[in-house]
C-alpha cells in the first residue's frame, strides 16, 4: 500500500502468480496428483457473506491518513507569508529616508519635523519659545524598516539609541510613545536611561502579565475587555506561534483593534472621530505593506508576551532629577483602562 499524504490516495496492487502443487498420498498404495486449483480450492477459506468488506485495518489507516493531511494543514496555516522587504525586487519600493543599523542588514526609516535640529531648544527655553525637532520612526516590519525576527524590548531601545547616534541628536534625547509605542520608551528607561533627557508614555498599553502588575486591578481591566480582545491576548501571550492563524482566521471573532471595529471607542471619542478626514488607501496599507506578521502580529506578540523585565521595578532613570518620567491618561478610554 502506497499513501501520499497530499493527494489521499490509496493505491493498492495484488499480483497473483500460478503455482502448482505437487503432492503424494499413499492410499492403499495409490499415487495421486494433486493440482494447484484442487489445492488452493481445497485450503480457501469460505467467502466472507458481506462482498464488500474492506481489507483488514483499513479503517486505522484511513483514520491515520486523515489525522496526517489535518496536521498538515494545521501546520502550513499556522505559518505566516514570508515579509515583502522595502527594496527588494517583490517588496514595496524605499521612499523615505533610512539608516544601516549595527548588524549591516536591516534599516530603520524615520522622518523629521519641525526647526532643523541644530536650532532646536530644551529645557527652559523649550517652554519660553517652542521650537522643538522631533523624528519619528518606523517600528521594525513597519513601514519601510526591514522586519527583525530577532526583536525584542531590548533591540528595540537600542534601535532608538542608534538612531539619535547616526542623526547627531547629542548625549541626551527625549522619548515619547503612545498607545502601542509604549512598549518602546518602557525598555528606553530599562536598557537607555543615562541616554534620555525625559519620557512620556500617552496611553500607554500595559501587559497583563507584567509579575508584579496587582492581581485585582489586571483582573479587573481584564474582564471590562470584549470577549474577542480577552481570547486573542490569551492566545498571543499563551500560544504566540499560533497568533498569525488566529488573527487571520475567519471562524471566530478576533481581536476589534486589528479588524478595525469602532465598539470600543467612547462617545467622545467617536465626536472626536467625526472631526477627522477619512484615511486614505496609502495611508491604511502602507504600515503593514510588508506583511501583518513581522508588524502587528509581531507587536503584539512583544507587547503582550513574557517580558524580559517588569516596568514595575523600575528604578528612578533620574535619580539627580536631571529628568522626568510623564504619564497621560485619559479618563474615559477604552483601549487602556485608566
Amino acid at each position: 500500500r502506497v499513501m501520499s499524504v497530499i493527494g489521499l490516495n490509496f493505491i493498492y496492487s495484488s499480483i497473483f502468480f500460478p503455482i502448482e502443487i505437487k503432492a503424494t498420498t499413499m492410499a492403499a498404495g495409490v499415487s495421486r496428483k494433486i493440482s494447484a486449483a484442487s489445492a488452493r480450492s481445497h485450503n480457501r477459506k469460505p467467502k466472507s457473506s458481506s462482498s464488500s468488506a474492506l481489507p483488514k485495518g483499513i479503517f486505522k489507516k484511513l483514520l491515520l491518513l486523515i489525522l496526517s493531511g489535518v496536521l498538515a494543514w494545521a501546520y502550513q496555516a499556522t505559518r505566516p507569508p514570508p515579509p515583502k522587504i522595502c527594496g527588494s525586487p517583490d517588496g514595496p519600493p524605499v521612499t523615505s529616508p533610512r539608516i544601516r543599523l549595527r548588524d549591516g542588514t536591516r534599516h530603520l526609516s524615520y522622518l523629521e519635523y519641525g526647526v532643523p535640529k541644530e536650532t532646536a531648544k530644551s529645557d527652559k527655553a523649550l517652554i519660553e519659545d517652542l521650537k522643538v525637532y522631533t523624528v519619528s520612526f518606523d517600528r521594525p516590519g513597519y513601514g519601510e524598516s526591514d522586519p527583525d525576527p530577532n526583536r525584542t524590548l531590548k533591540s528595540l531601545a537600542l534601535d532608538i539609541e542608534e538612531l539619535a547616534d547616526q542623526l547627531g541628536l547629542g548625549s541626551k534625547f527625549y522619548v515619547v510613545g503612545a498607545s502601542m509605542g509604549g512598549q518602546s520608551v518602557w525598555p528606553c528607561l530599562k536598557y537607555i536611561p543615562h541616554r534620555l533627557a525625559g519620557a512620556a508614555l500617552i496611553a500607554p498599553v500595559v501587559n497583563n502579565w507584567w509579575p508584579s502588575f496587582p492581581s485585582n486591578i489586571s483582573n479587573e481591566v481584564y474582564s471590562e475587555m470584549l470577549k474577542q480582545d480577552q481570547w486573542c491576548l490569551r492566545v498571543v501571550h499563551y500560544l504566540p506561534w499560533l497568533t498569525h492563524w488566529w488573527i487571520t482566521q475567519k471562524w471566530f471573532p478576533t481581536s476589534s483593534v486589528t479588524s478595525r471595529s469602532l465598539a470600543m471607542f467612547s462617545p467622545p471619542d467617536m465626536k472626536l472621530l467625526s472631526k477627522f478626514s477619512n484615511p486614505t488607501e496609502d495611508q491604511k496599507t502602507q504600515p503593514r505593506q510588508q506583511g501583518e506578521y513581522e508588524s502587528l502580529h509581531r507587536d503584539l506578540i512583544i507587547a503582550f508576551g513574557k517580558w524580559e523585565f517588569d516596568p514595575m521595578e523600575l528604578e528612578n532613570p533620574f535619580p539627580n532629577n536631571e529628568g522626568s518620567v510623564h504619564v497621560w491618561q485619559g479618563d474615559d478610554d477604552r483601549f487602556v483602562p485608566v
